[in-house]
This record gives structure tokens, C-alpha cells and sequence, in this order.
């Protein structure tokens, strides 16, 4: 039997659990050495063996029946402890409390369940005591001396832990204080508000939209968490998250006053650009601007804007740019300000070529609609608006939609397709006026263009007007075509015959033909295919009217060749004259 326990003792010799197993079998008394001669001698020794193991048993046997006591009476306690803890947290409104200062929410939906947290804690504690309670009492110092001593450093730890969790709550204490000042103040000053008017942006009452002062406030809150993590770390001896908290909080300290710098130049020039936004709209509009946009089209209904706003938020713009220089230079981050500086440079550099260009525009723009306007009164004066009769063409007229009045408050309740337009024609002389003023407007555009100093640009608008100098001139040949087709057919068709008719028509359609290719030869379309196909055309018409000439007349044709040749045989014949 002894041999048994010490082949079990050394199986078990090179695990973990061997350890305590050697020190609890340690207490079994050592083995006796049997003569296998006297069987009388090993019965007895057995006998022995297991009245003292028996005793051994029935002696720990109290032992294991504390401990069986301690288990089950600490696990109620453990239990008990946990409900009630969980209960007075949710009756209570301490754990909503604690996770509205670790989170920085309100709303009781998104906060985490701290109670089940906080009982599980005393929970599992109560739980570890019962069990080293329960070693103790089974005598297995071997296995109780761990826990003892993680409980131990357990209990030290706790007064640490509690400074820890009372910098945490002056932390939460200060960052409330914090983040409700800086919130009330900012909705005071009506920040939310002042920046959906810069923006136009219409949000809903009932939309849980978060807004920037609660944005502020929360970035504050949290920033004062952080400040306050170093003296926590501190307190926990928490050395190796120390160093690199530190280096962050010293960082950030050492950048705080740039970013403040910069926070506040952008902040003093958006209310400078906002307040001379308003003083300049408000001007404009005063000065009857708005009116003067209106009658050269430029609606409000159309373009969301009046004129006097455009310029105010270009205005508004123009002082921006400044300021973002000025507070990118003030944040010193190379990284961010170096390219965001040399881009607005750039646009700053670029906006005298700008507003000269824009200037171009403007004024070849009323120039083009005084010189249009001029030209159609000419033309209408000269009797133009009969230029489609003359050329032999239907009287048309181009029809234009007259939207209806600004000043007149439209429903919008009912559908776009019932409101009632007026509608226009426009004369030849008007499109005439208005090709004025295209032709201006695209002079004027490579002006600007070249001015704005963009090589393919200018390209692009200076082949733009050479195609529509081509289309007018191919468009005032093939006029001139025209006429001319419809003044040789008058001619031709004024004896009345209807050998007159026909060759009206075909000196007409000749006539049309030649200036169809010409008028396509000027505007530059497709040049040598227009050539070939005039030449091919001509051609079958000579071939066609040389067989239809030579078929028709071949008896007269004959007659006078041998009148010809007979008049030339006789003249042969004549004697010589002396």
C-alpha cells in the first residue's frame, strides 16, 4: 500500500499540482520495510495501515465539512451582496451618475449598465475571500499562500485605487463645471444659430442634430480628463503608461496656445467678414442693385441669390482668405499650414487677374446689349424683319417664354405646368441683336481669357470664335445665295411660258447648289468632300445636258454638217481666179 502512494506521489512528481500533492502525502506515515517470508507479518501491517488512514480521514473529516460550510455560505453572501448592490444602484441614480461622467452622455439609452458591472465586482470579490477562507480552513496553506498574497496586494493597492478614484471624481467635477459653462455661454452668443444662417441650413426642430456648442463642450470635457489622467497614472504607479502620457499632455500643452491663437484670428475674422457681409448687402440692396440685376436677369427666384447677396459673399470670401493665412501661420504645424498657405497665396495672387477678366466680361456684356439693342433698331428701321420674304422663305418667328414677374407671389402649392407664361416672338432684327452680342461676349471671353494667362483655355475660346465667324460667314453667302436664286428666277419666270418655269427652277436650284457649296467651303465643313461632290454634280449635269442636246438634235446636227461639208467641197472645186 505504501509502495502504491509513493508510485503515485512520484507519477505525479513532475506536474503542477505535484507540489501539493507531495505536501499533503507527506503527512502519511513512512513505510515499513515487510519480510515476504512471514505473510502473518504483512497482514498485520496492513491492518494498521488503514485503522490510521481511517482515523486520518475521520479527523479531516470536520475540516472538509467547514470548508463545504464556508464554500456554501459564502457563495450566499456573494449572492446576497451582489442583488442588493445591483438593487439600491437601480433604484438610485448613482450608476447613471458614474457613466454620465465617464462617458460624457446624457441620454440614459446610450449609457453603459454600470450596475451589473459594480455587482459583479463585489460579486467575484466575495467569492475569492470564501475561497481562501475555504483553504485555510482544509489546512492547504500550499495552495492558500497565492490567493493570501494576491489579496494582500489587493488590499494595499485599495488605498492607491481610492486616491485614484478621487482625482478621477474632482477630474469629473471640474470637466462638468467646464463643459456647462462653455456650453451655456456659447448658446448665449447663439453660435448654433449664427452658423445655419451662414449656411443656410434649414434643419427640423424634432431632428437630434448635435450642434457645434456641444461639440465644444464635450472636446473641453474630455481635454480636462486628460489633463487630469497624468496625476491618476501617478497615484496607481502605473510608471510604464506614465512616460508616454506624459510626452503626449507636454505635447499638446506646448501646441495649446498656437491653436488657441489660430482658433481666435479665424474666429475675429469670420465675424469681421460676416458683419461687412451684412453692411454690404444691406447697402446694395438699398441701392436698388437688385433691381438693376433683375433687368439684366439675374433673378433671385433663378439664381437663389439676389445680386446684392452674390456680392456680399464674395466680399465675405475675400476677407476669409486673409484671415486662413494669417491663422494657419499661427497654428506653426508645416505639415497642415506650408501647402494651405501657398494654395491661398496662389488665389491671392490671382485675383487681380480675376476681377479684371470679370471685369472684361461685365462691361463687353452692357456694351454687347447696347450695340444689339442699336443694331436691331437699325435693321428694323431698314424693314430687315422682311428678310425672309425676300429671300423667298415662309415668314417665322422665333418664340421666346417670359417667366412672370418677380413681384408677384407665386403659389407653389399647385404644379409647375399651371403657371402661365407669357410668351413672345422675336424678330429678325432681335436675332440679329443677339448674335451682337454673342460675338462680343465671345471677343471679350478671349480677352479675359488671356488675361486669366491659361494657354489651353485661350486656345479653346479663340477656335470657338473662329467657328462662329466661319458660321456666320457660310450663313451670309448662303443669304446672299439666296437671294440671288430667287432674283434669277423672277427674271427668268416674268414671260410667264412654262419653259420659263422650268428653267427658273433649275437656275434656281443651280443657283442654290453653288452657294450651298460655297457656304459650306467657308464655314470649313469637311472642304474637299464639299469640292468633289460640286465637281461630280456639275459634271453629270454638263454630261447629262450634252447627251440630251446631242440625242435631241442629231438630224438637225447632221443637216448642217452636210451643208458644211458641201459648201466646203464647192469652194475646193472653184477655178483659181487670175
Amino acid at each position: 500500500m505504501n509502495i502504491t502512494w509513493q508510485e503515485m506521489s512520484a507519477s505525479l512528481g513532475n506536474s503542477h499540482v505535484s507540489i501539493r500533492l507531495q505536501q499533503i502525502l507527506a503527512q502519511a506515515p513512512p513505510p515499513q520495510v515487510i519480510d515476504p517470508t512471514q505473510p502473518g507479518q504483512a497482514f498485520e501491517s496492513g491492518v494498521d495501515y488503514l485503522e490510521r488512514l481511517t482515523a486520518q480521514i475521520v479527523a479531516f473529516l470536520p475540516s472538509v465539512l467547514a470548508a463545504l460550510a464556508i464554500l456554501l455560505v459564502g457563495l450566499l453572501i456573494a449572492a446576497i451582496a451582489s442583488a442588493i448592490v445591483r438593487g439600491i444602484l437601480n433604484r438610485t441614480d448613482i450608476d447613471n451618475r458614474i457613466a454620465a461622467g465617464l462617458t460624457g452622455h446624457t441620454d440614459s439609452t446610450e449609457l453603459p449598465q454600470v450596475e451589473n458591472v459594480i455587482s459583479s465586482i463585489v460579486f467575484w470579490v466575495i467569492v475569492l475571500l470564501t475561497i481562501v477562507a475555504v483553504l485555510q480552513a482544509l489546512n492547504l496553506q500550499a495552495v492558500s499562500q497565492p490567493l493570501n498574497t494576491f489579496l494582500n496586494q489587493l488590499i494595499g493597492f485599495i488605498p492607491r485605487l481610492i486616491g485614484a478614484a478621487i482625482i478621477l471624481a474632482i477630474a469629473w467635477v471640474v470637466a462638468t463645471i467646464v463643459k456647462l459653462i462653455a456650453t451655456r455661454s456659447l448658446r448665449v452668443l447663439r453660435l448654433d444659430e449664427q452658423l445655419n444662417q451662414q449656411t443656410n441650413v434649414d434643419t427640423p426642430p424634432n431632428q437630434n442634430q448635435l450642434s457645434l456648442s456641444d461639440t465644444i463642450g464635450n472636446a473641453l470635457y474630455w481635454f480636462i480628463f486628460l489633463l487630469f489622467l497624468l496625476p491618476i497614472l501617478n497615484t496607481l504607479e502605473l510608471n510604464q503608461a506614465l512616460l508616454p502620457v506624459q510626452t503626449l499632455i507636454t505635447q499638446i500643452i506646448s501646441i495649446l496656445p498656437n491653436i488657441l491663437a489660430a482658433v481666435l484670428i479665424a474666429f475675429t475674422g469670420w465675424l469681421l467678414a460676416t458683419v461687412v457681409r451684412r453692411i454690404v448687402t444691406n447697402l446694395l440692396a438699398s441701392a436698388g442693385i437688385d433691381r438693376l440685376g433683375t433687368r439684366f436677369g439675374l433673378q433671385q427666384r433663378t439664381t437663389g441669390q439676389s445680386l446684392s447677396a452674390i456680392i456680399g459673399t464674395i466680399v465675405y470670401v475675400l476677407i476669409l482668405i486673409p484671415v486662413a493665412i494669417a491663422a494657419l501661420n499661427a497654428l506653426r504645424i508645416d505639415a497642415i499650414s506650408v501647402p494651405a498657405v501657398a494654395m491661398l497665396q496662389q488665389i491671392l495672387n490671382a485675383l487681380p487677374a480675376i476681377f479684371t477678366a470679370v471685369f472684361v466680361l461685365i462691361a463687353a456684356y452692357f456694351l454687347g446689349r447696347f450695340v444689339g439693342d442699336l443694331v436691331t433698331n437699325i435693321l428694323s428701321s431698314l424693314g430687315f424683319d422682311n428678310i425672309f420674304s425676300i429671300l423667298g422663305l415662309p415668314q417665322t418667328r422665333v418664340r421666346r417664354t417670359t417667366p412672370p414677374p418677380v413681384d408677384v407671389p407665386r403659389d407653389y402649392s399647385t404644379p409647375p405646368d399651371a403657371v402661365a407664361a407669357a410668351t413672345t416672338s422675336r424678330t429678325p432684327s432681335e436675332i440679329v441683336g443677339i448674335v451682337v452680342l454673342v460675338g462680343i461676349m465671345l471677343f471679350a471671353t478671349v480677352a479675359a481669357v488671356d488675361i486669366l494667362n491659361i494657354p489651353a483655355l485661350t486656345s479653346l475660346v479663340s477656335g470657338i470664335v473662329v467657328i462662329f465667324g466661319r458660321i456666320l460667314a457660310g450663313l451670309a453667302v448662303f443669304a446672299v445665295g439666296l437671294f440671288l436664286a430667287n432674283l434669277a428666277y423672277n427674271i427668268i419666270t416674268s414671260s410667264g411660258d412654262r419653259q420659263a418655269q422650268i428653267l427658273g427652277q433649275i437656275a434656281r436650284i443651280a443657283i442654290i447648289a453653288l452657294v450651298s457649296a460655297m457656304a459650306l467651303q467657308q464655314i470649313g465643313v469637311a472642304s474637299n468632300i464639299v469640292n468633289l461632290a460640286f465637281g461630280l454634280l456639275l459634271g453629270a449635269i454638263a454630261v447629262a445636258t450634252a447627251l440630251a442636246f446631242g440625242l435631241g438634235a442629231r438630224e438637225i446636227a447632221g443637216e448642217q454638217v452636210r451643208e458644211l461639208l458641201a459648201s466646203f467641197k464647192s469652194k475646193r472645186n472653184q477655178p483659181p481666179r487670175s
